[in-house]
């Protein structure tokens, strides 16, 4: 069963050339709500997080809100693993898949059959598999010709695109979704709704961060409002973003949406289906 737990985390990132006395960096201390410290080294730091605990088991959808720098990336790649605390502990049971950057396991150089073949290789499919997996990919991302050409020459739409389109082909028990995945035209959004909610509904454990309040409602059932790295609030949705909007300045109460069914879910997702199949020995 999946579970999260965070235990008085903290994150610092040093400052290597913050010990010299200057306009700039009076300014950014100030603009940083007093997240400048120094660390055990005498070193001057940002404190990117301060003391952040809470646990997440199976069923629990985590929303994150609060103002540009106020920690929830952050926070998000702490628990995928890409910044390591520098107090307190992290601790993640089950699979992960992390959609915090469209760009996230690509090679520019590489084209984009020739990424969508790692992804496979990554998830431990055959050659059949990793075909039906590209027609899928390359179906979904609209990326027709484009498929042979290096990932460098693709237009930021089209890098989102398929990004999305591999993040999406992998079924996991925790999935950490920043708001890049919103990204992209109309057209593209409204066709990767249903297989975006459909990945939501899979997993086990869901920690999204996103100013959209109207999609932190339906997809989560319970929201952590981050202020200057400290959380100032956790608890149902409709309470912590009424409170959230309200210390915006907001005069009108949020309509929120009724929220996704709980777990357990739906279908697999592709690699699920092929990982399947080959351990029945149709996949050689």
């Amino acid at each position: 069963m999946a579970t999260i737990d965070a235990d008085h985390v903290s994150v610092d990132f040093p400052l290597y050339h913050g010990s010299a006395r200057s306009l700039k960096r009076a300014v950014f201390a100030a603009a940083s709500g007093g997240r400048i410290g120094k660390d055990a080294q005498k070193r001057v730091v940002v404190q990117g997080l301060r003391d952040v605990s809470f646990h997440l088991g199976a069923g629990d959808r985590l929303g994150l809100v609060g103002s540009n720098g106020a920690g929830k990336t952050t926070l998000l790649r702490t628990l995928a693993g890409i910044y390591e605390p520098v107090r307190g502990r992290v601790r993640v049971c089950g699979s992960l898949n992390a959609l915090l950057d469209p760009n996230l396991g690509m090679n520019p150089d590489l084209t984009g059959r020739e990424n969508i073949a790692l992804r496979g290789l990554f998830a431990g499919l055959g050659r059949p598999a990793i075909r039906r997996l590209e027609e899928d990919v390359r179906d979904f991302a609209d990326l027709d010709a484009f498929v042979d050409l290096p990932v460098r020459t693709y237009s930021s739409g089209m890098v989102v695109r398929l990004g999305f389109a591999l993040a999406t082909a992998i079924h996991p028990e925790v999935l950490m979704m920043d708001e890049w995945f919103l990204a992209g035209d109309a057209g593209f959004l409204d066709k990767a709704r249903l297989r975006l909610e459909s990945l939501v509904r899979g997993a086990e454990i869901l920690v999204l961060s996103s100013h959209m309040h109207e999609i932190v409602a339906r997809w989560c059932n319970r929201v952590i409002w981050l202020e200057n790295g400290r959380i100032q609030e956790d608890g149902a949705p409709q309470e912590v973003l009424g409170h959230y909007l309200a210390g915006k300045g907001s005069e009108e109460a949020p309509t929120l949406p009724a929220p996704l069914p709980a777990p357990p879910f739906a279908e697999a997702t592709v690699v699920d289906a092929l990982l399947k199949e080959s351990d029945r020995g149709g996949l050689r």
